[in-house]
C-alpha cells in the first residue's frame, strides 16, 4: 500500500504559485485566486465574492432556497468584512 505523505503548501506550489509568477512575468497585474478558502488570506489573497444564479421548478423549494440564500448572503457579507480586518496589506493613510 501507498503511504499518504504530507507536504506543506503543496496546493499553493501547484496551483498559484506557478500562475502568479506567469504573472509577474507577463505584466498581468490581476490573478484571481477563486472563491473559498480563508487560507488564502495568509497567502496575500484578498477574500472576492462570487455570484451565482438559481432557478428552481417548484415554487415551495424555490422559495425555501431564496430564504436561505437570504441568510447566507448576510452570514457571506460579515465573513467577508471580518477577513477584510484582518488583510495582510496595510491601509492607505
Amino acid at each position: 500500500a501507498i503511504e499518504p505523505v504530507e507536504h506543506d503548501s503543496l496546493h499553493f506550489e501547484t496551483c498559484y504559485y506557478p500562475a502568479i509568477e506567469y504573472c509577474i512575468e507577463t505584466g498581468i497585474d490581476c490573478y484571481e485566486a477563486g472563491a473559498q478558502g480563508q487560507h488564502k488570506l495568509s497567502r496575500g489573497f484578498m477574500p472576492s465574492t462570487t455570484h451565482s444564479v438559481h432557478w428552481l421548478a417548484n415554487p415551495q423549494f424555490s422559495d425555501a432556497v431564496a430564504d436561505f440564500l437570504d441568510e447566507e448572503r448576510r452570514e457571506v457579507a460579515g465573513y467577508d468584512s471580518l477577513l477584510r480586518d484582518h488583510a495582510p496589506f496595510r491601509s492607505e493613510p
